[in-house]
């Protein structure tokens, strides 16, 4: 089997792959903010004690962490447009879906760091006469989010590599790119190779970063 590719050009890059590219990467802003801000306030939830705030986060986050995101993304899509009357598209249903996925696991992340933080700094803040969301904002959640650098860059590592799924709404990504123009040139096998290269260089130099960042985290404790 032979593999051409000489093919390749900047032109077929920017007509085909670069938008799709831009949107994989503002899925993933999108999805790590919106997942960071709503795990967050689901992690206070499971914490508060309350237990009419701690199950429905609690069943919330389990239920989303036990169904594969493939068929979040599908039954979203799907479901949505018959109970709203009309489709919303494929990008703002992957937007959606993904926020509300990965809020989930950012939640579990956000959970540990407030839990890694010694109960003597909690007291303290209480001995000082801070409310309960006073302390939160201004001495615990501040050294969670430090403590958990790594492991919320990690995820979004994984949520980079997890956008290529909105393929299957048909939503144009960086892998949609590809496939069109594998399609409109004839060479599939060349252009998902290069996809998976593509693909290998962004989560690997993510990585590298994020073993930097872990290192720098560690000498500051």
């Amino acid at each position: 089997m032979n593999i051409d590719l000489s093919f390749y050009s900047w032109e077929l890059i920017r007509s085909y792959v670069l938008s799709g590219l831009v949107f994989s990467i503002q899925l993933t802003v999108i999805a790590t903010v919106g997942g960071i801000f709503f795990g967050t306030l689901l992690a206070l939830m499971r914490l508060s004690g309350n237990k009419w705030l701690e199950i429905p986060a609690a069943t919330y986050v389990n239920t989303m962490r036990s169904i594969p995101l493939v068929m979040v993304i599908l039954w979203f899509f799907l479901l949505m447009p018959a109970i709203l009357g009309k489709p919303i598209g494929a990008e703002l249903s992957a937007i959606i879906t993904f926020v509300a996925f990965e809020a989930a696991f950012f939640c579990e992340i956000m959970r540990s760091g407030i839990q890694s933080i010694p109960r003597g700094q909690i007291h303290a803040g209480q001995a000082m006469g801070m409310t309960y969301s006073q302390n939160m904002r201004l001495i615990i959640l501040p050294q969670a989010f430090r403590n958990m650098i790594p492991v919320l860059l990690t995820q979004t590592i994984i949520l980079f590599q997890d956008t290529s799924l909105v393929y299957a709404i048909g939503a144009y990504d960086m892998l949609k790119g590809f496939e069109v123009a594998g399609k409109n040139f004839g060479r599939p096998i060349e252009t998902y190779l290069a996809a998976a290269v593509i693909y290998f260089l962004i989560c690997f130099s993510l990585s590298r970063l994020v073993r930097v960042l872990q290192q720098r985290v560690a000498i500051i404790r």
